[in-house]
């Protein structure tokens, strides 16, 4: 605990120093100065935010068209369906070398299917992965290790609509078998 005190006394006074030094030099800056810093410092984020995103949207774009060159359609048996960390999902090793490292420690959406005789882990975007029904046979897009999309794929609109109204048959069955009781 005294070398936390010591260390903490040591940096209290070179800040104090610190203070005096630049007060007795005569550097002060304005609120002139400040406002103008703050407006450099806010433009240039700004613009490096303008060319990240005009950079991210053109790899977008290309991923796209690659991935609607090399879709296919096919029938896919759902076995099941995991929101999990690639690590933890059994991927081919040549995916999980090319993964960005930062891809490897984010949860996505997998699927595993059984496409004819091969059981494989697919993986989807959110939306296609709420449309699809576990054990059963779908049609599907997909590119390589992708499923793009669904056949009779739901909007989110329709899916909640759909959870509401299991929801609110559950409640008046639940009330008909009480009444029942009675």
């Amino acid at each position: 605990m005294s070398f936390l005190n010591v260390f903490l006394t040591n940096l209290a006074d070179a800040a104090a120093e610190t203070t005096t030094a630049a007060a007795s030099s005569g550097f002060h800056l304005s609120a002139t100065d400040i406002t103008l810093i703050l407006v450099v410092v806010l433009a240039a984020a700004v613009a490096a935010l303008f060319f990240l995103s005009r950079w991210a949207t053109s790899k977008y774009d290309d991923q796209q068209t690659q991935i609607n060159r090399m879709k296919q359609s096919t029938t896919i048996y759902v076995i099941s369906k995991k929101h999990d960390k690639a690590e933890n999902v059994n991927l081919p090793k040549v995916v999980t070398e090319q993964m960005p490292k930062l891809g490897k420690f984010m949860k996505m959406y997998f699927v595993q299917a059984k496409i004819g005789p091969q059981i494989i882990t697919l993986i989807t975007d959110k939306n296609v992965y709420n449309a699809i029904p576990v054990k059963k046979n779908v049609k599907a897009e997909i590119a390589g290790l992708y499923i793009v999309s669904i056949a009779g794929l739901k909007s989110a609109d329709q899916m909640k609509k759909e959870r509401k109204a299991k929801k609110e048959k559950a409640k008046a069955e639940a009330k008909a078998a009480k009444k029942n009781k009675k």
